[in-house]
């Protein structure tokens, strides 16, 4: 039986791995021929000794941040859950370097968009202080502290917050499917060095565009230089042949859509191409003739520029769009004289309208703070949370409708209430993985005074009172008939909460001494104060699964078996194993499964249990 590996997804095989598929011939004994890889790669490998590069004290070691390995684990907490049996969406609380590394197994490749709001490194933002010897118990030990200010006088102002932003950005990169995107909200203190790391970690051809969002106020008042009253959103896809989703049509979009047809409602433009590469010779094959419905002949030439011109399609195109009754004729005047002028039709059914980089048009700052206040009885617990409508745009402009989002800066929850909201307007069923470091709250603040230890408790309060909220004005909204639509029934307002821990397994521990772990596991092989539920998910993470999927408990001959996707993967962690239950496990016909090591009555009951799986076409066992 194959040992199930004790830490997070190792980056850096599967680094080399995807460079071995690709060139083959850069590898010599298992190891990378860099001069041979130089030669496949040719003119594309930079030579020279100056060279075009953005680096700062601390890179190197930012880098390896990103690499390394983790033995962590999260650990489920129902209490603070809200629908923990039929919720898909998660609330992780702990540090977000850390989790994001514990995520890479079960996660890569399958986040279809990220929404961040960082620190922007203003003097007063919390600037997280990773650890490189042991970021679990560092973690712990801090978690109590009021975050620490990253003011201009430290003299790495810039480069602390780099070194934060750099190894987090290269983890979220890998979680983020194909055709997935990243937005990150930033203000002028940084955005000039998030445009750089984002070049360097997603790659300049993935730039998407920066989006600049008034906040509706000016800040910088008392200041003698520019006010400030709009800050950006950085937005960058994994693969350069994302294409962003249209958005909803507004009210004075849909006043053009006033004529109708028997397809429906319907706006014109004249065919006759206008603006830039309009000319004939521009584009010649969009140059003939066709007639109107007197039979004379039209040409493309400008009522006012009088030049030749061509028409927005070719001839082809135009001939199938006239036997579908799409080209409209109109009388226009042209020197004085009523002419038949040629003009498309643009139906309104599916229509949607291309996201500008300008958005001028959402509420500001002072409506976020306003809302939040509203839900918690007018109370001020959190600075500075971001407008409900900017990540529901966020996220109509990205997300299909069974997408996966993910918030690692969630402070006041407001993209996992965006994702609830916007799921209730269209009924889609995207979900929400929110990350939050439950940095304590200041004693003198409100929200202390209030009841809230910590960010991450206000970030759970809020999902729950949002949800309540939306789901009373849902069924309020279409009173009896709620209760006979499956899909508002479904909507799901309910999250998992899990929170960074230290391995539940004695022998994955590498902090214990030699005498301490050889100690603990002649007891047992879960630490102290571990349940099965708590080493369940810590399995699943490490074997790649999603943490969010239902989980059956069946009872076998007096044994706990956890199921998981009809019987798919089967974990059965109780002691004194033999051979009657195996059998019956067996006969369920799982894919995958997996024991404890030492759970075996015997050794024998252990080899025969092997064989007795892969009778009944188990291949993949697994023992911890």
């Amino acid at each position: 039986m194959q040992k199930l590996e004790n830490k997070t997804l190792d980056l850096v095989s599967e680094n080399i791995n995807q460079l071995r598929e690709l060139f083959p011939e850069a590898f010599k004994e298992g190891k990378i021929d860099f001069d041979a890889l130089r030669r496949v790669l040719g003119d594309e490998v930079e030579t020279e000794n100056e060279r075009y590069s953005f680096t700062w004290h601390g890179k190197s070691d930012a880098i390896k941040l990103t690499l390394r390995q983790s033995t962590g684990t999260l650990k489920p907490c129902k209490e603070e859950s809200k629908d923990w049996d039929t919720t898909q969406n998660l609330f992780i609380e702990g540090d977000n370097l850390e989790v994001l590394r514990i995520l890479q197994a079960s996660y890569r490749n399958k986040i279809k968009m990220i929404y961040i709001d960082p620190p922007y490194n203003t003097g007063n933002d919390f600037i997280y202080e990773d650890d490189f010897k042991d970021p679990i118990k560092n973690y712990k030990e801090k978690v109590g502290e009021i975050g620490k200010a990253n003011p201009e006088t430290t003299g790495r102002y810039h480069t602390n917050w780099l070194n934060m932003m750099y190894p987090r950005l290269r983890l979220a990169r890998n979680l983020l499917k194909d055709d997935g995107a990243i937005f990150i909200s930033i203000d002028d203190h940084e955005v000039h060095n998030l445009r750089k790391i984002c070049d360097e970690v997603f790659g300049e051809e993935n730039f998407i565009g920066c989006i600049v969002r008034t906040t509706g106020q000016t800040t910088g008042q008392d200041s003698e230089g520019l006010g400030s009253s709009f800050d950006y959103l950085m937005v960058y896809s994994k693969s350069p042949d994302l294409t962003l989703l249209g958005l909803p049509l507004t009210p004075h979009d849909l006043k053009r859509f006033e004529n109708e047809d028997e397809r429906g409602k319907y706006a014109y433009d004249q065919m006759r191409k206008t603006g830039s590469n309009d000319k004939r010779e521009d584009r010649p094959n969009m140059y003939y003739p066709i007639k109107d419905p007197d039979g004379k002949e039209v040409y493309p030439v400008g009522p006012t520029t009088g030049y030749e011109s061509c028409w927005r399609f070719e001839e082809k195109t135009y001939k199938k769009l006239l036997e579908e009754n799409i080209i409209l004729w109109k009388k226009t005047k042209k020197d004085g004289e009523e002419v038949w002028w040629p003009y498309v039709k643009y139906y309104l059914e599916g229509r949607t309208k291309r996201p500008s980089p300008l958005w001028d048009d959402l509420e500001g700052n002072k409506k976020a703070s306003r809302d939040l206040r509203s839900l918690f009885e007018n109370k001020k617990l959190f600075d500075f949370p971001k407008p409900l409508e900017l990540i529901i745009r966020i996220a109509q402009i990205s997300c299909n409708f069974n997408d996966l989002i993910l918030d690692f800066f969630s402070g006041s929850a407001t993209t996992a209430h965006a994702v609830m909201a916007l799921n209730a307007d269209d009924g889609g069923n995207r979900r929400c993985i929110s990350v939050q470091i439950p940095e304590k709250c200041d004693e003198k603040s409100e929200a202390f005074k209030a009841g809230y230890k910590n960010i991450a408790e206000i970030s759970k309060e809020r999902i729950r009172r949002a949800g309540e909220k939306i789901k009373s004005e849902k069924e309020s909204n279409q009173g009896d008939l709620f209760n006979q639509q499956d899909e508002s029934n479904d909507l799901d307002i309910g999250f998992k909460v899990f929170k960074l821990e230290e391995t539940n397994f004695t022998q994955w521990d590498e902090e214990m001494s030699d005498k301490e772990l050889s100690l603990l596991r002649s007891v047992q092989s879960l630490k102290p104060n571990c349940t099965q539920e708590d080493a369940l998910y810590e399995i699943l993470l490490k074997y790649g699964i999603d943490i969010s999927l239902p989980i059956e408990e069946k009872e076998i001959r007096g044994k706990k078996v956890f199921s998981l996707a009809g019987n798919y993967l089967l974990i059965c962690l109780e002691k004194d194993l033999g051979l009657d239950v195996i059998e019956e496990i067996a006969k369920l016909k799982a894919t995958r499964v997996v024991f404890y090591d030492d759970g075996f009555k015997d050794d024998s009951v252990k080899l025969n249990a092997e064989q007795t799986l892969k009778k009944f076409g188990v291949e993949d066992i697994r023992v911890i």
